[in-house]
């Protein structure tokens, strides 16, 4: 039995995906096998994979009828005879050190259920300011403690960079194919379930970013689905059957969050703001105070839901100067 399962879907990435997966087995790890599960292409992928399994025995190659990535994984997940589970794209490019360094990670600390990593997104031309400041964010994330922190802000772990106990993945059923991102469910899940994960405090993937991405064009993708998901997330567990919030800023973010939180049974009952032209008036039938007043979410949950770059850390600031704790008053959201 291998160390390390790599576990990489492929639809229609004849051009990348010999590249991709050359960088998986030329790994320091050399203990590995890698599950490459062909979606049903029609560009000639399979037959980059059948090439490179004929010329190395870790590699397994996985044939589906064009299922879906949730599909692909599950398909590919149960040939992954392995205690680790790592995760690649057919389009990125993995560090020599990754595997070695995601296993001695998870062998060191028992708590830890799953290991991302820093990325660098690429080719730099194609990376735009959103992508940027989410690989900034995310490349803060290097302990559990402010992946746990951050954990309703975005997905905190790059799904390609990312490994997992095997034995996890399987209490949790995998992935789930739906009408929601199918990593940060199985992210949401993971935390619900009382695991813990981190990144390594190192660039371990070059993450390639192209406008025909599918979180780019899949609707399951969208920020909609997104919300919706942290807010099924927030009622079953952060909420624990408390119907009623508040809510720190009441622009586009925080009306998102309201209306969702709505299909889950929970109210607004107030928000807090900083643009004095927003205080004073209603907004989702509920009634918008000034930041100064923030005692009036006291005996409420407070989530922040702010999403203007650089707001997050001064708002924390402010609250915890209140006498607010994170993670037990209020929860940073977006």
């Amino acid at each position: 039995m291998p160390r390390v399962a790599v576990l990489m879907p492929a639809r229609d990435a004849a051009g990348t995906v010999r590249a991709a997966a050359r960088s998986i087995l030329r790994q320091t790890e050399r203990d590995l096998a890698l599950v490459a599960v062909d979606d049903g292409s029609t560009d000639g992928t399979a037959e980059v994979l059948a090439r490179l399994a004929e010329g190395d025995p870790r590699v397994v190659l996985v044939r589906g009828p064009g299922e879906g990535i949730a599909g692909a994984l599950q398909r590919g997940l149960v040939r992954c005879d392995a205690e680790v589970v790592a995760r690649m794209d057919a389009d990125d490019l993995a560090h020599p050190r990754r595997l070695a360094l995601q296993r001695a990670a998870l062998e060191a600390d028992r708590a830890l259920w799953a290991v991302g990593a820093q990325v660098r997104a690429f080719p730099r031309r194609a990376v735009r300011d959103g992508m940027r400041r989410y690989v900034g964010w995310l490349n803060g994330l290097v302990t559990p403690a402010l992946v746990a922190r951050d954990l309703l802000v975005e997905a905190p772990l790059v799904h390609p960079a990312a490994a997992l106990r095997r034995d996890a993945l399987e209490r949790l059923g995998g992935w789930r194919d739906g009408a929601f991102p199918e990593d940060y469910d199985l992210w949401l899940r993971l935390a619900a379930a009382g695991g813990r994960m981190t990144n390594l405090p190192a660039p371990l993937l070059l993450w390639r970013e192209r406008p025909e991405r599918a979180t780019r064009v899949d609707g399951r993708y969208a920020r909609a689905r997104h919300v919706a998901l942290k807010c099924a997330h927030l009622a079953a567990e952060v909420l624990r059957g408390r119907r009623e919030v508040a809510v720190w800023g009441a622009g586009e973010t925080g009306k998102a969050f309201s209306d969702a939180l709505a299909a889950e049974g929970v109210r607004v009952a107030l928000f807090l703001e900083v643009d004095p032209r927003k205080v004073g008036r209603t907004v989702r039938g509920a009634p918008v105070f000034g930041h100064a007043e923030a005692s009036r979410a006291r005996g409420l949950p407070l989530l922040v839901a702010v999403g203007a770059p650089g707001a997050r850390p001064l708002i924390r600031a402010e609250l915890e100067q209140q006498g607010f704790r994170e993670l037990r008053d209020f929860w940073c959201v977006s």
